[in-house]
């Protein structure tokens, strides 16, 4: 779609953004900060300030204990079942639980549990680090380790031939961009227990067909666990018209959840019953104030359940789910990519000429709401942003600036105007003052 790149068409743009108001809803002290990292951390909703107030000062101060009884007991479905409305799943589905780390490892065992004798685990190497350090630690293992009772093996027992480790499966992308989906086709087979892929990249926002990788795993007799902590909230997600079996994600980036809030598990309805959570704890037991000594699993989504949720930092997952669900998805699905389009005309036109290049899918169909651009000197032009354009996007080794679309907050003026900053910084040289070793979080 052709954009006029200049100030006042982009004013002209947001006047037009029938999502506009939105922004008022968040808390944005700083009008010159042009926050551009929602896809790490998502901006603080205002309601969210008196919901935190009135947990700390009425829930816990005056309900105390009662408040288990006020509604908290529910809260990590009552909450997932708002997010399901977002993911395309049904009510039941999804419930908040844990870090998405831990919630994958639960996840990935009970899918590799419950495909026995096959030993092969497939994923990209687009997939994110820590996912792949999950299935490393279940593969040292071996399939052998975790029979009926869970026992492990000994570290001191000599391995046989039935305990062979779990095959990680790492297939490459061709250009450090795009999926390389003929490639996983190929290596998923009868030996495949699992096959676990972010649904959007975390560098270059490539965003892969689930229904398709989930039917070809299908066929084999595999399952599919997606990781959708850049999807959830930025992308339209159907994982039931997919078939999806598994998936996990975070909550605090396009969901604006708060700095390390819990984050969300998905199991489909007709698996909750089959699969086990190896990590069986009192809020997945049927009858958990019975304190029995024997674990009995609750039926549905509860079992995937562990310990005691943290309802401090759950409830304010919810102010941002029901902005996302009052604002609608497939809205806000247009207007990212509008705004990304809009973005990548303004590379064309000014960043190109200096050196930058495009690491994320040219082709919005399969981008998602982040646009990763690539410079030799990325890490020292991401500090000269930050320290003196008031700019905050990330970078991502090697090469890469995320620039973080999110339409309940961002405007076109200021992307419009972060890349004029982004282009001043270059042409000026003034990110050759900053250290070229990177380090810290960005």
């Amino acid at each position: 779609m052709p954009f006029s790149i200049d100030a006042t068409s982009a004013r002209q743009l947001d006047d037009e953004d029938a999502l506009a108001g939105f922004r008022t809803r968040f808390v944005v002290d700083d009008p010159d900060l042009i926050y551009l990292d929602g896809n790490s951390l998502g901006r603080l909703p205002r309601d969210t300030v008196a919901r935190a107030r009135d947990l700390l000062e009425q829930g816990w101060g005056q309900r105390l204990i009662r408040g288990w009884n006020d509604g908290w007991m529910e809260i990590n479905e009552r909450v997932g079942d708002k997010i399901a409305q977002l993911l395309g799943a049904s009510p039941g589905e999804v419930a908040i639980a844990d870090s998405t780390s831990t919630n994958l490892y639960k996840l990935a065992l009970a899918a590799l549990r419950a495909r026995p004798g096959r030993t092969k685990i497939v994923t990209d190497d687009l997939n994110f680090p820590s996912d792949v350090y999950i299935f490393q630690g279940l593969a040292a293992f071996g399939p052998a380790s975790f029979d009926d009772g869970f026992r492990l093996r000994k570290a001191s027992a000599q391995p046989s031939a039935q305990d062979a480790s779990y095959q990680i499966v790492i297939v490459p992308s061709p250009d450090g961009i795009h999926g390389p989906v003929e490639r996983l086709l190929a290596a998923i087979d009868e030996d495949t227990a699992l096959v676990s892929l972010s649904h959007t990249v975390f560098k270059s926002a490539y965003t892969y067909d689930m229904a398709a990788i989930t039917a070809h795993a299908h066929k084999v007799g595999a399952l599919t666990l997606w990781d959708l902590s850049h999807s959830a909230g930025s992308v339209v997600v159907e994982l039931n018209k997919a078939n999806a079996d598994l998936a996990v994600g975070c909550t605090y980036k396009y969901l604006n959840g708060g700095p390390g809030a819990p984050a969300f598990l998905y199991v489909r309805k007709d698996l909750q019953d089959e699969l086990t959570n190896p990590i069986s704890g009192w809020f997945g037991q049927k009858n958990a104030f019975a304190f029995g000594l024997e674990y009995e699993p609750a039926s549905g989504i509860r079992r995937f359940l562990t310990g005691t949720p943290p309802i401090l930092s759950i409830a304010p997952i919810e102010i941002g789910v029901d902005l996302l669900l009052e604002a609608g998805l497939a809205r806000l699905r247009v207007k990212s990519v509008r705004q990304t389009e809009y973005l990548i005309a303004l590379w064309r036109e000014w960043l190109a000429p200096l050196g930058f290049t495009m690491n994320s899918p040219a082709d919005p169909a399969w981008r998602g709401s982040h646009v990763s651009l690539g410079h030799p000197d990325a890490w020292r032009i991401d500090q000269a942003l930050i320290e003196e354009m008031n700019v905050l996007p990330d970078f991502r080794k090697p090469d890469n600036l995320r620039l973080g679309i999110t339409p309940l907050y961002t405007t076109f003026a200021e992307i419009h105007e972060a890349v004029r900053r982004m282009k001043r910084v270059v042409e000026e040289k003034l990110y050759e003052k900053y250290d070229a070793g990177a380090g810290g979080v960005t």
